[in-house]
Order: structure tokens, then sequence, then C-alpha cells
């Protein structure tokens, strides 16, 4: 086994840490203050080919593979989370359920332009009282002839309200049976769906976020994304990949943490000599560096199991866990070495501080993750 990465991959690292560096960091402090989607952004990494990664070329992809997408990630994690998430969101949960789920038209019609980044998707699980209990679902949808009524809500929802969002994969529960979850394909303007206004949210500012609504939504038939009564199961295997990602979204968090804390410790001077130089503040770093490899491992180990078929879901649990909580760690010690100047958004690390929570959270809080680890070791 080797984590050795591809020329491609080393290749696909360096331009992407060039665009986080040189188009994405010199606008991260305005996007959090004003909460505004950077759109030319987004158009330019799927420029970049970045929404397209682990996508086959006649759907619009790169044909690459799902680490390459990871490393993407973290290194623009690296320097703005909510650009990071857009993207983990976009590819993962967004474009991925027609991918895996789709039918052969359904992804010649729906994939190509998300993968190009022209347009973004969203992924509808989470709802109002539900959070981490995802099978309370209360969204229905009801047979109608060629058609699905559906009714129903969303809760913290990302990339559904920006200009460019065609649509929102959603579960609903079928033939009045809570057991039979079916997925569907909501497109944006659809008469009864409303997307809500958002959240004054603590971190992931520039990431959209919303609420959803269904009131008699009318949908044909072939919007139907995969099979009858397995919405559920689809929507979970999602997330066990996503987990992976989240991890990667972390690591660039911690990783960030660690570039900005080095700099500074060698800058900033107190009683005499540079900060870096007193052992309380080296051997904090030198955690957050710890802290940041044994994650980066965690997620690629989890990765090389799924790209080989083999057996992940626990990995993926334990990277996001440890990864997660980490990047939390991180931030809190990163802030303590800034001082006051931690307390501000006008440094990296303040903005850090910020976005760490909300990782423990998305995509399985660290009790679901206990939880799964726990089952899989047969207790609990």
């Amino acid at each position: 086994m080797s984590f050795e990465l591809t020329e491609e991959q080393r290749a696909l690292r360096e331009v992407v840490r060039h665009f986080a560096v040189n188009q994405v960091a010199p606008r991260a402090e305005e996007m959090n203050a004003t909460g505004e989607f950077p759109l030319d952004l987004v158009a330019q990494m799927g420029q970049m080919g970045l929404f397209g990664l682990p996508f086959p070329e006649e759907y619009g992809g790169q044909g690459g593979d799902y680490l390459s997408l990871c490393l993407a990630i973290e290194e623009i994690g690296r320097v703005d989370q909510s650009l990071g998430i857009t993207l983990e969101a976009g590819v993962g949960l967004g474009a991925q359920p027609i991918y895996k789920f789709g039918t052969d038209t359904q992804r010649k019609e729906l994939l190509p332009q998300l993968a190009e980044g022209r347009a973004l998707a969203g992924f509808g699980l989470t709802e109002p009282g539900g959070g981490s209990d995802a099978g309370g679902l209360r969204t229905t949808a009801v047979r109608d002839g060629d058609h699905w009524i559906i009714n129903g809500s969303k809760q913290f929802i990302t990339n559904v309200g920006t200009d460019i969002s065609e649509f929102v994969t959603i579960t609903a529960v079928t033939n009045d049976d809570p057991r039979e979850v079916t997925n569907f394909v909501i497109p944006t303007g659809t008469p009864g769906y409303t997307i809500g206004n958002g959240y004054n949210k603590v971190g992931w500012h520039a990431s959209d976020t919303r609420d959803l609504y269904f009131e008699d939504v009318r949908v044909p038939a072939e919007n139907q994304l995969g099979e009858t009564g397995r919405g559920f199961a689809n929507f979970l295997n999602i997330l066990d990949e996503g987990r992976i990602a989240i991890s990667a979204l972390a690591v660039g968090l911690i990783q960030g943490c660690v570039d900005e804390c080095v700099r500074y410790a060698g800058e900033r001077e107190a009683f005499g000599r540079p900060i870096g130089s007193y052992q309380a503040v080296a051997f904090k770093i030198a955690d957050m560096e710890a802290m940041a490899e044994v994650a980066r491992n965690q997620y690629l180990y989890a990765c090389w199991l799924m790209e080989n078929g083999k057996p992940f879901k626990r990995q993926a649990s334990v990277a996001k866990l440890m990864s997660t909580e980490y990047a939390v760690t991180a931030a809190r010690e990163a802030t303590q070495i800034f001082g006051g100047y931690g307390f501000t958004t006008e440094y990296p690390v303040g903005r850090f501080y910020q976005d760490a929570k909300i990782l423990e959270i998305g995509e399985g809080t660290s009790e679901v993750q206990r939880i799964l680890i726990a089952r899989s070791l047969g207790v609990g």
C-alpha cells in the first residue's frame, strides 16, 4: 500500500494551491465580511475542471479520481473554508447522487453542467426537527398518474439558492410507508418549491445554505432518482463518501492554522525575541502539525480503501471524527497564539475559528461517527 501521489495528482495540487493563494486568499476576508457567494471564483474552479474531477469525460468530467477531488478541497480549504465546502458539496453531495444512482439519460442531461461548474445542485436530506435522525423523514411523495406530488421541507441545504443552482435531490417517504424512502430531482423554479432566505451563520459566511419548502410540488415520474424504496440507503452511501471529503476540508483548515502560526511566530516578538522561540508557542505549533499529518493520513487511507473497492465506511467515520475534532482544537490553539489579533476576522485564524465548529456537525456529527464506529465493533 502506497500513498505516493501520481504525477498528475501532484501537478493538480500545485495548480490548485496557486489558485488558492493568488485568487482566493486575497478575497477571503471580504467574502467572510459580506457573505456574498463568489460566483466568479466558482466559475474559475469550473474552468479548472475541479467540479468534474471524479467523473468520466463522457459526462463532462475530467476522468480523474476521488482522491484528486480531496486534494483540491484540502488546498482551497487551506485558505478559505466557504469556497472549500462549496466545492465539496457541489461534487460530493450535488453531483454524486446523479452519477451513482441516475439513469444514463439523467446523467447525460444533468451531470455535464455540474461537472463543468456551470451549475450547482443541492442534497436535501436533513429536515426540521430531524437533525441527526436522518431516518425520521416527514417529506412525502404521492404518485398521481405520470407525476409525483411532493410536500414537506428540508433544512441546512448547501448550494441551492445561488444564481446557478439548477436543482436539488431529496429524500421523501413514498406510498405512505415510512420504511419506503425514494429520491427525487426537484428543478429550481418548479411551482410550489420555495427556497428560504438562508441563515445568520457563525461561519461559512460565503457558502450558500438554505431551508427548502415543498407545497404540492408536481414533478414528472422520470424525475425519480434511483429505485423506489432505496432512497435512504442511497443517500447514506453518499454521506459515507462525503465524510472523506469533509476530512480533507478539515485537514485544509488545520494546515492553514499551521501556515499562519509559523509565519506569525517568526514575525511577532515578545520580551525581546520572536514568540516562536518560546517552547509554549513552538509546542502548540508542533501539535497542530502532528494533527494535520495524522488526519491527512486517515483520509488518504479511507480514500484508498474506497477506490480499491474495499470496505471503507468505518475508516471514513474515523477520518471524519478525528480530522474535524482536530480542526476545532487547531483553530482554538491558533487563535491563542495570535492573541487579540486572533479574535478578529482580519486574520485567517479568526475566520478558521468561526468555520471550524460546523465541521464536527455537517455530514454526520461526531456523535454519529462514534455510533457508527462502535456498531462496527459490535458494541453500542
